[in-house]
């Protein structure tokens, strides 16, 4: 049998007071008198009263909730933005509800609907890379602030949250090219991926900067940027009879498997190839050798975009379309430069 929940009703009736009255007891309202709120308070206690946060903000407007969709909670590079996340909505007086989509689009809708129905104030979203329309994400926006942080898209006139990619790519490019690596290959995702291609101009930009001629041999997509991708595609960069010298992979997880393949075939790290990665993860410094990569400092992206975030809940003249970008910089390991 379902125990039934103390309402302000309930209390109202076991105290003979209206429910206005106990509500504004509860909430330390200066109209009621020090002994009715002790009253109140000690009865509420007793009975385990525990607010109900979404009728209180239907009648307020307000909730102090923030939703936040991911594609992935488990992995690091999420995990590290949503501590950021959660730090600075508490120190800001919000709570935080966390959905994952799985990279499904209809999920994500799914959850964003949710979300809307548990009356938040206000969403952040990493959106899936499946994402292809964007309507529903639009009908968000007609309804509650929205900025999307890491994964974002040109399609949505919202404010968005992301590290310089371009720049970080350009950044890594330069580096190979400056240890004398002139046929850098990379492993990136398909074309729908906002975040690739931003990367990719990147590489692109830095090789024609340094008038390194671009040759589509040694550019990779793929669908699925991990691990076991980056195993293939080293397998099929080494299978080319014009080699690269460098293979500059979007993710850590595919570098990382890069690496993995280039040992079994017993190649020299970084004298015959070099590797660089993107994301500066755990593994990055447990691989041998550990892998030169862009760090990227997700905590300080989580609480960038919930300070925005808020600054649109409190302010809705201050929402705009936004581009934040969170500087992104080179570690150099020994997969790219070993010390004499």
């Amino acid at each position: 049998m379902k125990k039934e929940t103390t309402s302000l009703k309930k209390l109202a009736q076991e105290l003979n007071l209206s429910v206005s009255t106990i509500s504004r007891a509860l909430n330390d309202h200066p109209d009621i008198s020090e002994a009715t709120k002790e009253k109140v308070q000690k009865l509420a206690a007793k009975l385990n009263y525990v607010p109900n946060i979404f009728a209180k903000g239907f009648r307020q407007q307000k909730t102090n909730i923030i939703g936040v969709l991911v594609p992935n909670i488990t992995h690091y590079f999420t995990s590290t933005i949503l501590k950021g996340i959660l730090e600075e909505a508490s120190l800001k007086g919000y709570r935080v509800i966390i959905s994952e989509s799985n990279n499904d689009a209809i999920k994500q809708t799914e959850m964003l609907n949710t979300m809307l129905q548990f009356n938040v104030d206000g969403i952040l979203m990493s959106i899936s890379k499946v994402t292809r329309e964007v309507d529903d994400i639009l009908k968000v926006i007609d309804n509650v602030p929205l900025i999307l942080f890491d994964k974002a898209s040109n399609k949505i006139p919202c404010s968005q949250v992301v590290i310089n990619e371009e720049e970080s790519a350009y950044n890594a490019i330069e580096h190979l090219i400056n240890i004398g690596k002139k046929r850098i290959a990379i492993i990136k995702e398909n074309e729908y991926s906002y975040n690739s291609e931003r990367r990719y101009s990147g590489y692109l930009r830095a090789l024609k900067e340094h008038n390194i001629p671009i040759d589509e041999k040694i550019i990779i997509s793929v669908d699925d940027i991990s691990l076991r991708q980056g195993r293939r595609m080293a397998n099929l960069l080494l299978s080319i009879k014009n080699k690269p010298d460098a293979i500059f992979a979007i993710t850590d997880s595919a570098a990382i498997g890069v690496i993995q393949t280039l040992k079994k075939f017993n190649i020299n790290i970084p004298e015959e190839i070099a590797v660089v990665g993107f994301s500066n993860s755990k593994n990055s410094t447990i691989i041998e050798p550990m892998l030169t990569t862009i760090d990227q400092p997700g905590e300080r992206i989580g609480s960038t975009a919930v300070k925005y975030l808020i600054e649109e809940i409190e302010n809705p003249d201050s929402i705009g379309n936004k581009t934040i970008e969170i500087k992104g910089h080179l570690i150099i390991r020994d997969s790219t430069f070993k010390a004499s």
